[in-house]
């Protein structure tokens, strides 16, 4: 069969700014933030009125009324109401995802162009009731007569039952936290302290400088006051970073991750606009990137595997289909949900051990230039809310690209549930 595959182009993407959670945001919910993002982009791209053939976007903590989230949201964005939505989630990798599904559509000729994007927030949460009270609600809503329904509300009734349960960030096979697998993963790879604080030192220091020289002046939406990320810390130091006390392994000793070297709990939202080129040209729109590939794994972290590991296992099966080794990138953006996790996964591909075992290959992948490595600072400094990073990494990655005019960028996200999603972008 002959491929018929198209080019699927990067064209630009915005954000808001991120920020911690119960601050600027709380009362914003994602239905808010999503609308800022999409509207925003509508604006930017002259979009107002125009079918797209899809809008995919993606919240991980959502109330049920959000089930619709991305057809909901482009309904008030200016875009034609014509214009189709799908709301996903895959945890961290969700607007990742969620462009490699528009991408995917793009590239088979389903549609012409689309939106890609997420948000997340840990301030306005679902809060939920136990088993035993939502039976009891659903028994109430059964019954038919009025003395049915009182006996339903009151049979064995205990206070107890009143008690609301908030979202947990547990993994439920293991019952540990994503911090709680990951300091096994630092233990395991032999990441210290130090190490970790300067990486996301380094992350800070990056991301101040790249506001300093306007780099996000196209790429941020001011919105609720904001103007720049609420986890930017420019005057941290590696004495303020050493002196926070370990966050997850507290009884051992031995903890290493703390709250200055991993994620805070975030609200914000991002969205890109990808499109062929005859479709981009057409609007007279300007591609910045190409999305040349992706791939997804997962690893069985209930029996062993470092439960943020995926990647590792993602990046080598994709270099090898594109006939990529690892040093033939540009730049690599690596989400920082801890800089543990960044650290292992860099030692893993360092690791001769690791890559002959565990994914089959005759000698390592090596080693990256660190000069090369998030160079606009990542999740440590910027915050991450869950399924709004893919979007804004591929939005940073795309606008580093067409400043450099040539050149391939590696993206590798980490997720909850032991997987990993990975791209290629280049121009």
């Amino acid at each position: 069969m002959e491929n018929t595959q198209r080019r699927v182009g990067i064209i630009g993407g915005v954000r808001i700014p991120f920020c911690r959670n119960n601050t600027a945001y709380a009362d914003v919910g994602n239905f808010g933030m999503s609308v800022k993002v999409l509207g925003a982009l509508v604006e930017r791209f002259g979009l107002h009125g125009v079918e797209l053939g899809e809008v995919a976007m993606g919240a991980v903590i959502k109330h049920a009324s959000d089930w619709n989230l991305a057809r909901e949201s482009l309904l008030s964005s200016g875009l034609a109401p014509t214009t189709p939505g799908i709301t996903t989630a895959r945890a961290c990798g969700t607007s990742l995802d969620n462009t490699i599904i528009i991408a995917n559509k793009i590239a088979a000729g389903q549609i012409e162009a689309g939106i890609a994007g997420g948000s997340d927030t840990t301030s306005d949460v679902p809060i939920v009731y136990g088993t035993r009270l939502r039976k009891r609600l659903l028994a109430m809503n059964r019954a038919k007569t009025p003395m049915d329904k009182l006996k339903a509300a009151l049979r064995g009734f205990s206070f107890s039952e009143l008690k609301p349960s908030f979202p947990g960030v547990a993994e439920p096979r293991t019952g540990k936290s994503m911090g709680d697998h990951c300091e096994q993963m630092a233990k395991e790879w032999h990441v210290g302290r130090e190490a970790q604080d300067q990486l996301a030192l380094d992350s800070h220091h990056k991301l101040a400088a790249a506001y300093a020289e306007g780099f996000f002046d196209d790429l941020l939406v001011p919105f609720r006051g904001l103007k720049r990320d609420g986890f930017l810390r420019p005057d941290s130091s590696m004495e303020k970073l050493a002196s926070l006390k370990p966050a997850f392994d507290k009884r051992s000793g031995h903890g290493t991750l703390t709250a200055g070297n991993s994620t805070g709990l975030s609200d914000g939202a991002a969205a890109v606009l990808l499109g062929s080129d005859a479709w981009a040209a057409q609007r007279g729109l300007t591609v910045q990137a190409y999305l040349r590939d992706a791939e997804v794994a997962a690893v069985d972290f209930v029996h062993g595997e470092g439960l943020l590991m995926a990647p590792t296992i993602a990046v080598p099966r994709m270099l090898a289909r594109n006939g990529l080794s690892l040093q033939d990138f540009d730049f690599y953006e690596i989400h920082e949900a801890f800089a543990a996790q960044v650290l292992c996964t860099l030692r893993a591909w360092e690791s001769a051990d690791y890559c002959k075992q565990r994914l089959g290959l005759d000698a390592p992948l090596g080693s990256i230039d660190p000069a090369r490595l998030n160079v606009h600072g990542s999740s440590l400094a910027v915050g991450h809310p869950f399924a709004a990073t893919g979007a804004r990494i591929v939005a940073t990655l795309a606008k580093m690209l067409e400043q450099k005019g040539s050149g391939r960028g590696l993206i590798s996200i980490c997720t909850a549930g032991g997987m990993g999603v990975t791209a290629i972008l280049e121009r």
